[in-house]
């Protein structure tokens, strides 16, 4: 691992203090795929507050992060095969086939599956400049973007996600009790 990676890791722990006293809880996930929006969407703070759970708003209004090594990376990892939407106006944001272990302690992927719903920010507000990975659908914080840090994969980024931010739904849906009901014969 190079010190570019080991101080993300740092500055990601530094600017968890207030989240590591939240309560945590597992990755949203859902049954079916959403569908699409097809144009931005542009919420007042106080519809955003009604639509997310207190930490979705804090992660994705107001550029929050979640505690590292949570319940939520717990759920990302053991993951399978799916897709991950924004939690706030669920836009396709990145796929299980991007995702991979970088040991960081937030969900990881080398590449978005939908390019055009993630938008990137210069940010300088660890006193440090960094890019940061914004929705541009509804403008929603996701995390940070890191290059160069070695893990091999095919871009050598690593889209650092908070977790809370993701919207699940995995490639395999579970049979509802009418698909899994025996037919009778006709």
């Amino acid at each position: 691992m190079n010190s570019s990676f080991l101080l993300s890791c740092l500055i990601g722990l530094t600017l968890t203090l207030t989240a590591c006293s939240e309560p945590t809880s597992p990755m949203e996930t859902n049954d079916q795929h959403p569908e699409q929006p097809t144009e931005k969407i542009i919420k007042t703070d106080a519809e955003w507050k009604a639509l997310l759970t207190p930490t979705q708003y804090r992660i994705l209004r107001k550029a929050g992060t979640e505690a590292p090594n949570g319940a939520t990376y717990k759920a990302f990892n053991a993951q399978k095969s799916g897709v991950y939407y924004c939690a706030g106006c669920q836009a396709e944001l990145f796929s299980s086939k991007e995702k991979f272990h970088s040991g960081c302690g937030w969900p990881s992927f080398y590449d978005p599956s939908q390019a055009k719903n993630v938008k990137e920010k210069k940010d300088i507000s660890a006193g440090m400049e960094r890019t940061e990975i914004v929705c541009s659908v509804c403008d929603g914080h996701l995390g940070h973007l890191f290059h160069g840090e070695g893990f091999g994969t095919p871009t050598d980024k690593r889209y650092c996600i908070n977790g809370a931010a993701l919207l699940y739904v995995p490639k395999e849906l579970p049979e509802t009790k009418e698909q899994s009901a025996p037919r009778e014969e006709e």
